[in-house]
């Protein structure tokens, strides 16, 4: 890599050290993802003389297709640094080590198909198949229960519809159907908040059991939206606000960064 120096001065001037750690953080960023469709870092820093002593002003990072531990994808990720101070020489190693933590804003944004493939994510399955439900002992005669095909659908103002059947025991499939608004607690769980049972699509003999089966379906999904169970190794993800916009939904926040993972 030293041998290269002088190929990473381009006739605009662009420094050489931000061009090589524009390449080594590329690089160290996209392999945090099991997939990802392009990822691009830029450095800002003035002087460039700075960069030397491992202090840059800042730090963006903007990936599309991102997927994370091999089965939540991201249609859009992106973050920008506070000021960094980071280990120059570990740059010139191809890695990047920060001698403080730094903070970032930050935005992800989730397509409406690309959130109902999360639902069939071994992580979120395992909360949804197979789950004793004693207050519902009365329709599920005691035995666990499992939901399955979850559809959500992305509604204006932050509300949602959601679709999803019941696999009873020795019974036919159950559908639940219900509308709720999402909101954010704590800036880490995802809620939601002022669920209501949608009878239209239900046939009318199943009613009072999909009612019943719904509210326990939203209890299940107002314990396991946690952004503490998917951050990724050194990297903390808050939430400040989340936003339905079409198909996509939107989160904007901030990450704390307390080191820069070495693996995937």
């Amino acid at each position: 890599m030293l041998g290269g120096f002088a190929g990473l001065t381009n006739p605009s001037g662009t420094d050489w050290g931000e061009r090589m750690l524009n390449t080594v953080a590329s690089n160290t960023i996209r392999h945090l993802f099991t997939r990802s469709e392009s990822v691009e870092v830029s450095v800002r820093c003035n002087p460039s003389s700075k960069l030397l002593q491992g202090s840059i002003d800042s730090f963006k990072m903007q990936g599309r297709g991102l997927v994370i531990r091999r089965q939540f994808r991201t249609e859009e990720m992106s973050f920008e640094t506070d000021a960094v101070s980071l280990d120059f020489s570990s740059v010139l190693k191809g890695q990047i080590h920060l001698k403080q933590p730094t903070q970032a804003i930050a935005q992800v944004v989730l397509t409406e198909p690309d959130i109902n493939q999360s639902f069939k994510a071994e992580l979120v399955r395992k909360r949804l198949e197979n789950i004793s439900i004693p207050e519902l002992e009365d329709i599920t005669g005691g035995k666990p229960i499992s939901f399955t095909d979850v559809q959500l659908k992305l509604l204006p103002n932050n509300r949602i519809q959601l679709f999803a059947k019941v696999n009873l025991p020795d019974q036919e499939l159950v559908p639940i159907s219900m509308t709720s608004t999402l909101a954010v607690e704590r800036r880490r769980r995802i809620l939601f908040k002022d669920s209501k049972f949608e009878p239209d699509t239900i046939p009318e003999e199943l009613r009072g059991n999909s009612e019943a089966l719904t509210d326990a379906l939203d209890k299940i999904l107002n314990n396991m939206v946690d952004l503490d169970r998917f951050n990724l190794d050194g990297v903390t993800m808050r939430i400040n606000r989340l936003e339905t916009q079409g198909q996509q939904l939107i989160f904007s926040g901030y990450a704390q960064i307390d080191r820069i993972p070495n693996t995937p």
